[in-house]
């Protein structure tokens, strides 16, 4: 059971109704991650809108960042959000023995040279921010990416740790 009380939909008013008709409208429910997140209808909004960005983005695929998040939650031990993730990626076409080789080790990412750097450069920059070193971001550069896209990358990588420690913290209920 959740540390915090969340509100079922049925039961929300005002801002956090709408913003969770606009989930819902998305995602065809209410998951228990927005439940926890609406406590704060500010922090729900916020986590829409960058949604809203990453769901838009010109380059980095809905995979990818599924990718990020999954083997981010699992650095962290989150397994809500590492669960989640590596549903996403199912649904999205990798199979499980995939999914169980990048979690054993993201090397084995089924992504192509470019995508693969900048995934492991994420996972390095969470996992050792103060690790990450001039040549690292100049190997993404050759690669092709460019300062937006890094940056973006590993914003979403980082606002994945702090996910996490807001559903461990409050013991976020498993999705049925």
């Amino acid at each position: 059971m959740a540390l915090l009380q969340t509100t079922p939909p049925e039961k929300a008013q005002g801002q956090l109704a709408e913003l969770y008709a606009e989930v819902e409208q998305m995602f065809g429910m209410v998951p228990n991650n927005v439940r926890m997140l609406g406590v704060s209808p500010a922090i729900l909004e916020n986590q829409l809108q960058l949604i809203g960005h990453y769901m838009q983005h010109p380059t980095l695929s809905t995979p990818f960042l599924a990718m990020v998040r999954m083997l981010v939650s699992k650095a962290c031990h989150s397994p809500y959000c590492q669960g989640l993730n590596t549903g996403l990626l199912l649904k999205a076409g990798f199979t499980k023995e995939q999914i169980e080789a990048m979690q054993a080790d993201p090397a084995q990412a089924p992504l192509d040279e470019k995508q693969k750097a900048l995934l492991l450069f994420v996972l390095k920059a969470c996992d050792n921010p103060h690790g990450v070193t001039a040549g690292d971001v100049d190997r993404l550069r050759t690669l092709g990416w460019s300062e937006e896209h890094i940056l973006d990358a590993t914003a979403h990588g980082a606002r994945m740790v702090g996910t996490n420690i807001i559903f461990d913290t409050f013991k976020i209920d498993r999705q049925g």
